[in-house]
């Protein structure tokens, strides 16, 4: 793995077909997320997008410009060849080139190998991958009949459940990048509540869906897929679940909440902790708005 990541790095992003070694190319996470994952092309594209994201969120924040620069990203330019490269991450990194490429290069490269590595692991162990669509050009009636009402209903719950589900993940995407963004307060606040609805509405279709047609399969595992969130009791996620039951809307679902101070502190302080001269300002009395 590490030495696939070492042959890529030469050329650096985007990923070709030339550089795109079959080991990566096999990993599970690269499989699942390529269109067609018979063709090599379409892993191939799956691969560079892979790397692109896990590159974006690069764990170790000191080293993440380097890391950038070093496979082909901003700060680094198109078409700059590796000595090149390695020249801006070394100075991203605030090393002497030398002892960036004997010491620090080694460990980035290990570190991405370690980061596709789970991925592919979470992909492994992950409850449910989301069903493939497939471009319909003609009308497909269901039949009168009860098994085919059966399957279409389970289609259409399936759907209705990764709606949710990466509806939600796109609203905690949006909180993490407006933090990261350090944009306005009171935006990054309306945004974690909206994420908080979404989520809940995910949760909702989570239970509907198992209960309905997978009874063993974990609810708590499937809105993991949304992403990362504030950490909440049981009681504290059954009540936002409620709330956002029976399809209710973002304005219906902060109405039901309305004054439950402790619930809202308990997921939008876990984005964004409360700052002592904030403590007293109305917009941060912890009510979800």
């Amino acid at each position: 793995m590490v030495a696939a990541i070492g042959r890529l790095l030469r050329r650096g992003l985007p990923v070709t077909p030339a550089t795109a070694d079959p080991v990566l190319l096999d990993l599970r996470g690269i499989v699942a997320r390529a269109v067609d994952p018979a063709d090599d092309a379409s892993r191939t594209a799956a691969l560079d997008g892979t790397l692109r994201g896990l590159l974006a969120r690069f764990p170790d924040t000191r080293y993440a410009p380097a890391a950038r620069a070093l496979f082909g990203l901003p700060p680094a330019e198109p078409g700059q060849n590796l000595t090149v490269r390695r020249d801006l991450a070394a100075e991203q990194s605030g090393h002497e080139v030398h002892h960036f490429r004997k010491r620090v290069e080694p460990r980035l490269i290990e570190k991405v190998a370690w980061e596709l590595l789970a991925d592919a692991d979470r992909f492994t162990r992950s409850p449910m991958i989301a069903p493939r669509l497939a471009p319909v050009t003609e009308r497909q009636p269901v039949q009168p009949d009860p098994f085919a009402w059966e399957v279409a209903e389970h289609e259409e719950q399936l759907s209705r459940l990764w709606s949710a589900i990466y509806a939600a993940r796109a609203e905690l995407l949006a909180v993490e990048r407006l933090i990261s963004l350090r944009a306005d307060r009171m935006d990054i606040l309306h945004t974690a509540v909206t994420a908080a609805w979404r989520w809940a509405v995910a949760r909702a279709e989570a239970i509907g869906y198992t209960t309905a047609f997978d009874p063993d399969q974990d609810v708590d595992a499937l809105v993991a897929l949304t992403g990362w969130t504030p950490p909440l009791t049981g009681a504290q996620a059954s009540r936002l679940t409620e709330a956002a039951g029976g399809g209710a809307s973002r304005e219906q679902f902060v109405h039901s909440l309305h004054g439950e101070t402790g619930l809202g502190n308990a997921w939008t302080e876990g984005f964004l902790p409360r700052t002592p001269d904030l403590e007293h300002t109305p917009e941060k009395n912890g009510q979800l708005s």
